[in-house]
């Protein structure tokens, strides 16, 4: 592992903002420079789409992926065209990007979510010396960085709300190195307050979200292995959303692949994305205008959030109106956001599981129960090429397969600590003397402990 300090050559960050592009140092969510909030996008120097076919997992893209070293061992999105349940929607052309665990389809990813392909990213992304990361999480971020972090070796913190921890289930026993910490009566907004806390304590550092590049690119191979077997972009790209980081990462992989020549008159996926008919303040803000996040009534968003049928759709901050935000690309793509609600989305899990013949998270059955409507209304043609992302499944097929260890909390906590420093600092404390214990130092020793006692391959740059 030499190039661990190095900045990486193959890509460098721009700011949406301002414009200014910048060598990445593997841990930047947002432009120094004082101005309105925006993202950061990496712009890469191969500006052709070149899968490296002696990788099989998320690396296979690693020349449109801003990391410094690939870990063995990852999987990726499996796409197939579908028959059965493209006749049952009406569609021509369906075609699923599959993100979990089913063998017969060559999908790998062993935490049943495509969120798997975030955390290989990000890790593959940071330096050595980052100190612990601190992850937030509803469910399915959790599990692929406890996974991956423990497969790895890697110190992390990972906040989510109680009542997450039932899904919070792997293949590794997480050990010393992951800790989790659940938070009391509270929602993802509020693990998203306390982890943000946590993350500014000395030896620790923030993953980020969705300002974090390496999430972003990660989540963008869904559309890369989707070209790769379609041979173009599709008219419709179709998925589930809480923060929206995978439909950002979609459309801006899409401007990525446009770029190549030949390709620039390639028209944009149509984003349309779903969200719980309970509390859809993403769809809200796209069809009325009106961002609940800043009308207040937090209680009764909370409430409408708890009755959610996919609970890791509830983000009640999402990125709308930053530069390079949801907004953006909804605009951008002519695209919709739409509703289901519980009945529907559980009516179109038991449909894909009738005719592809696999179990899907309830995200997917959101994503697939809003397709089903939008072509019975006529808002897709019956001859589009549409790409679904079925963003996590399999997992029913994985438990018969292999043991899952759950991840009891080192720390359970009230929601209002958040809001009180000396609880933070004194969290803090605990957490680091923990992860210390098993690493020989304190959280501040970071990832070179993990990594540097494992073979990692350095990214071709």
């Amino acid at each position: 592992m030499h190039h661990a300090e190095c900045h990486p050559a193959h890509y460098r960050l721009r700011c949406t903002v301002c414009g200014q592009r910048r060598p990445d140092d593997g841990l930047a969510l947002g432009c120094p420079e004082p101005h309105a909030p925006g993202l950061l996008r990496t712009e890469y120097q191969d500006t052709a789409f070149t899968p490296d076919t002696a990788q099989q997992g998320v690396f296979r893209y690693h020349h449109w992926l801003p990391v410094r070293r690939t870990l063995p061992g990852t999987g990726r999105t499996a796409v197939h065209r579908s028959e059965r349940l493209a006749a049952s929607l009406g569609l021509r052309e369906l075609w699923i990007a599959f993100n979990g665990y089913w063998p017969e389809r060559g999908a790998d990813l062993t935490t049943g979510s495509f969120k798997e392909l975030e955390a290989a990213t990000v890790l593959g992304r940071i330096p050595e010396d980052a100190g612990t990361l601190v992850v937030t999480s509803a469910g399915n971020t959790a599990a692929a960085f406890a996974e991956l972090c423990a497969r790895h070796r890697v110190p992390v913190v990972i906040v989510v709300p109680a009542s997450a921890l039932p899904r919070l289930r792997t293949r590794t026993p997480g050990g010393e190195l992951v800790q989790v910490v659940a938070v009391e009566g509270a929602d993802y907004a509020d693990a998203i307050a306390l982890g943000d806390a946590l993350a500014q304590q000395p030896g620790f550092t923030p993953e980020g979200g969705t300002k974090n590049v390496g999430r972003r690119d990660g989540l963008a191979t869904v559309l890369l292995a989707a070209v790769e077997a379609m041979g173009s972009l599709p008219d419709h790209y179709v998925q589930a959303i809480g923060s929206g980081a995978g439909a950002l990462a979609v459309h801006e992989a899409a401007l990525r692949l446009r770029c190549r020549p030949g390709h620039e008159s390639e028209p944009l996926p149509r984003l349309l994305l779903a969200q719980n008919a309970c509390y859809a303040p993403v769809q809200q803000a796209w069809q009325t205008g009106e961002r609940p996040w800043l009308t207040g009534g937090e209680q009764d968003q909370r409430a409408a959030a708890e009755r959610a049928f996919a609970p890791e759709l509830t983000n009640r901050r999402p990125p709308y109106d930053l530069r390079g935000g949801l907004h953006e690309v909804l605009t951008e793509s002519a695209g919709q956001v739409r509703t289901a609600d519980a009945a529907a989305a559980r009516a179109a899990m038991d449909a894909f599981h009738d005719l592809e013949g696999v179990d899907i998270e309830p995200a997917a059955g959101v994503a697939l129960a809003a397709l089903r409507d939008a072509v019975r209304e006529g808002r897709l043609a019956p001859d589009a090429r549409v790409l679904l992302n079925i963003t996590g499944g399999g997992r029913a097929r994985l438990a018969l397969d292999h043991r899952l260890v759950g991840h009891e909390p080192a720390l359970l906590v009230p929601r209002e600590a958040a809001q009180r420093p000396g609880e933070v600092g004194e969290l803090a404390a605990r957490l680091s003397a923990r992860i210390g214990a098993s690493t020989g130092a304190g959280a501040g020793a970071g990832l070179g402990a993990g990594f540097g006692s494992r073979e990692l391959r350095p990214a071709v740059v």
